[in-house]
């Protein structure tokens, strides 16, 4: 299979790596200093305690690259429409966009590239660091979970999962990919958005009060445009699994709080502002959310 990743930082270099054991892989990424670290030395992945060498085909430019069979979606989600439209000519009429980054609603996006039926969304549980150009490590490995919005005609999925599979990763085809979407989306519009607003870690959101109860009006507005979306959530076990991640990782710091406090741009439109989104199509108002997204974009900028 040809295969586009685009974004050569911790998930892009892993996908990349992997799969071409198997597949014809191409990586791209406009910082030229990474691509010529790994066209000279291959990439360096740090796994199950040895330091693994792989060598994607690494580019910062695919005018001169064919038409793939998939393209994955690995920049940072504000950076997304850019990144297809800086690789527009290698997504052809058989191309499909696949996108496993955090948040929600990517399928807008993608959406104006190609058609829903060459749309594939999901999440990853495998994590990573950047170590350095071209050096990353590989943390916790797992699933990768995918899926369609409309009816899968062409029987491509199953083909994804052959092609990953046999390079190391563990695909689970779903049915209603946007559920899991979700249930992961819930900790970070409640719990993350908060820690970023706040500048705190992890644990500082259960032990206080005022911060506990602004991430349990989140999670309810959230499950409220869930539900409206035909998705089952269940606000106790929510709030009891959010809790459960400020007591159990206190030292924890989220990406929208490592962000704002280095200074860069946030996810946050495809996190809470997705949900602000999904609202507005169901009919539901979403003060919080709201409020929140404002906050984060007035925190972006905030002089260094």
């Amino acid at each position: 299979m040809k295969i586009a990743v685009i974004g050569a930082g911790a998930m892009g270099s892993i996908y990349g790596g992997h799969l071409s054991l198997s597949n014809e892989v191409y990586l791209i990424d406009t910082n030229g200093d990474i691509i010529n670290h790994i066209n000279e030395n291959g990439l360096v992945l740090e796994e199950d305690g040895k330091s693994n060498v792989y060598r994607p085909k690494a580019v910062t430019n695919s005018d001169r690259l064919p038409k793939m069979d998939l393209v994955i979606l690995f920049v940072k989600s504000l950076y997304s429409k850019v990144a297809l439209t800086g690789n527009k000519d290698i997504i052809g009429k058989d191309t499909y966009l696949m996108t496993l980054q955090n948040g929600s609603g990517h399928e807008d996006i993608l959406g104006e590239f190609t058609d829903a039926e060459h749309i594939i969304i999901g999440t990853t549980e495998d994590n990573g660091a950047v170590l350095g150009a071209g050096h990353i490590r590989r943390g916790g490995v797992g699933n990768t979970n995918i899926g369609m919005l409309v009816e899968d005609k062409n029987a491509f999925l199953p083909k994804v999962k052959d092609a990953f599979d046999c390079c190391g990763f563990n695909v689970k085809i779903h049915g209603n990919i946007q559920q899991l979407i979700w249930n992961k989306l819930f900790t970070n519009v409640s719990l993350s958005v908060v820690t970023g607003i706040l500048q705190v870690k992890i644990g500082y959101i259960r032990n206080n009060e005022y911060a506990w109860n602004m991430t349990k009006t989140l999670i309810h507005e959230a499950v409220e445009v869930a539900n409206k979306l035909r998705l089952e959530a269940n606000e106790d076990k929510i709030i009891r699994d959010v809790e459960n991640v400020s007591i159990m990782s206190p030292e924890g710091v989220t990406s929208i709080c490592a962000d704002l406090r280095a200074g860069r741009k946030t996810e946050v439109d495809n996190i809470s502002g997705s949900v602000v989104k999904a609202a507005a199509k169901v009919g539901l108002e979403v003060p919080t959310h709201n409020f929140v997204v404002n906050m984060v974009h007035a925190m972006e900028c905030r002089e260094k």
